[in-house]
Parts: C-alpha cells; structure tokens; sequence
C-alpha cells in the first residue's frame, strides 16, 4: 500500500496483518480521490475508523491543511503514526484512540471532509453517518466505504448524496447542501 500522489507519493505505508483490518484497495482509494480531487487542499479531515490511517494521510498528501485519525484499536493508532512520522505529516494530524462514535459526542470541531470506513456489516455506519454530519462545514463532503451489498440512506437531512461500486465495494458519497 502507498501513496498515490501529492507531496507524499510514492510513499509506502504499513498495514496491520490479520483479519481485523480491511485496508481500502488502491482501486478504490484512488476512485475516492478522483470524486472529491478539487474539495481537498486547505480543508479539514477526519479518519474515523482509520485502521493505518491510509484515506488522511492521502489527503494530507494532496493538501489538506489538517486530519484527525480516529479507531478504537492501539495498533492502528500506533500504525497511523508511525505512517504519519514516515510520510511527513505527525505536525498535521492528531490521532484518538478510542471509540470514534464516542469522539464525535464529545468534540465540538468541524470538518470539511469525512472518510467513514467501519468494519462491514458492524452495524456502525449509519450511526455514524447520523453523529457525523453535526461535525460537517459549509460545503462538506461524507465519503462512506461499506459492502456493496450494503444499504445507506438515500438522503440524509442537509445532504445529496451518489453512490458508486467497485465489484464487492460501495462507496457513497455525501455532499453537504448550502
């Protein structure tokens, strides 16, 4: 796994081994990037569920002036800095451990653009849609990755949304309406 472009490019990134983790395929990272390309640079950014932080520190890579990380597990927080540290972006980011469900009740900080990325079938993302876009700015976009036999709402208050597929993934992209 690496960085597509931008000032880390090239960059490769670790992953954690295993099970528990489902890193976004180069494939569809770069889909995601292609959506929102001309929404990034100088724009806020949260990770929620960042496994190794790969969807941030891409944007980081393509200019976004900041990223938050959030997961539950120690080693993909441990993971995300050390991927922070590597590419060049530890003074750009912050990392939370914890719940990322629980971090959006208790923060006040809004943000430009959100990558939802919870284990799938977890039962966690339209929950996390719901708590997220409280957090989302003016012109804020709400990239959701999930199976795509999943199903998210169609409309969500405040926001349009397009979905796109990629074999066994779903992406659905939120866009906040002003």
């Amino acid at each position: 796994m690496r960085v597509i472009t931008g000032s880390a490019r090239g960059r490769k990134l670790k992953t954690l081994e295993g099970d528990s983790v489902r890193p976004t395929t180069d494939k569809v990272k770069e889909s995601i990037f292609n959506i929102i390309q001309f929404d990034i640079e100088g724009r806020r950014v949260l990770d929620m569920f960042c496994g190794c932080g790969q969807l941030g520190i891409e944007a980081l890579s393509r200019g976004a002036e900041f990223a938050v990380f959030t997961d539950i597990s120690k080693a993909s927080i441990k993971v995300t800095e050390e991927n922070l540290e590597h590419t060049g972006f530890r003074n750009c980011a912050k990392t939370v451990l914890g719940n990322s469900l629980d971090y959006l009740d208790r923060t006040s900080e809004r943000y430009d653009i959100a990558f939802l990325d919870p284990p799938y079938r977890a039962g966690l993302m339209e929950d996390a849609i719901e708590r997220v876009r409280l957090h989302i700015a003016e012109n804020g976009i709400i990239v959701c990755e999930t199976a795509s036999d999943e199903v998210l709402p169609e409309e969500i208050e405040g926001f349009t949304s397009k979905r796109y597929k990629y074999g066994k993934i779903a992406l659905t992209v939120y866009r906040k309406v002003v």
